[in-house]
């Protein structure tokens, strides 16, 4: 029986063309390994140095600038925005003030115009008073002569309707002067 050759694989059959085996490593995770742990120490001393500088001189101070900066601009806007409410709050007390003078105007012109408006009312009523208290007089003159000559006319009726009334009941004739002492005795009574 022929032997068989051994199988090899890929990787092998590429190792043996470039003429070199590839080392054996050891079990467990590379980083660990004993043999490589001082050129990884150097490395990472190294490489966190180097981090270290470029983070100390470049990205730490622009960082710092930018956070200066933003505290700066919240101060500004800070300020800015009290500025802002402190004219705010003047403005307003200005407004109430020029409402509450407005109020006050207006109520005393509302006064004013109620006491020239009661003024000429009151001109008006003592003016109609006074017109009434003349028309009143001439009413109460005018009653008074209208009630004297009714008076009169009722004393010559009177006596005619006595003089009448006599001679109606006694058929003579009653004197005039009977008949005036009788109706001056009939007033008095």
């Amino acid at each position: 029986m022929a032997e068989e050759a051994p199988k090899t694989t890929k990787g092998e059959a590429m190792q043996a063309e470039v003429g070199h085996a590839a080392p054996e490593h050891a079990p467990g995770f590379p980083p660990f390994a004993s043999e490589t742990f001082a050129s990884q120490l150097f490395w990472f001393a190294l490489l966190f140095g180097g981090l270290y500088l470029l983070m100390s001189r470049i990205g730490l101070p622009r960082i710092g600038a930018i956070i200066k900066d933003r505290r700066d601009k919240i101060a500004r806007d800070l300020d800015e925005a009290a500025g802002m409410q402190k004219q705010a709050d003047e403005a307003n007390a200005r407004h109430e003030k020029t409402i509450a003078d407005a109020k006050a105007k207006a109520l005393a012109s509302a006064q004013a115009e109620r006491d020239r408006v009661s003024a000429q009312a009151d001109l008006r009523r003592k003016g109609v008073e006074k017109d009434l208290a003349a028309k009143l007089v001439t009413a109460e003159k005018q009653i008074a002569e209208m009630k004297a000559r009714a008076m009169g006319n009722v004393d010559s009726i009177a006596h005619e309707a006595a003089v009448s009334i006599v001679r109606q009941i006694s058929g003579k004739i009653a004197s005039a002067e009977a008949v005036t002492r009788a109706l001056a005795a009939a007033k008095q009574a």
